[in-house]
């Protein structure tokens, strides 16, 4: 069960992981995330953010027309 839930649907690229960034500093270690978004780029957006930041993507979860992606901080 994530520990926040962020939902940036109707967000183009590159908000969707800007906004992501811009909270990254009030997460916690260990902390899951769970981000959802609709913007086409997004899945390859956050596998980047989260190699860059050496984090661990634990889900990718498709629904329909949206992506929900679990994140361990």
């Amino acid at each position: 069960m994530a520990n926040r839930s962020l939902d940036y649907c109707g967000l183009k690229c590159p908000y969707p992981i800007l906004r992501l960034s811009a909270l990254y500093h009030q997460f916690k270690q260990g902390e899951i995330i769970e981000v959802i978004a609709d913007c086409p780029t997004f899945e390859k957006d956050i596998k980047a953010w989260a190699s860059k930041l050496n984090k661990t993507i634990l889900s990718i979860e498709n629904l329909g027309n949206k992506l929900k992606v679990t994140i361990r901080i």
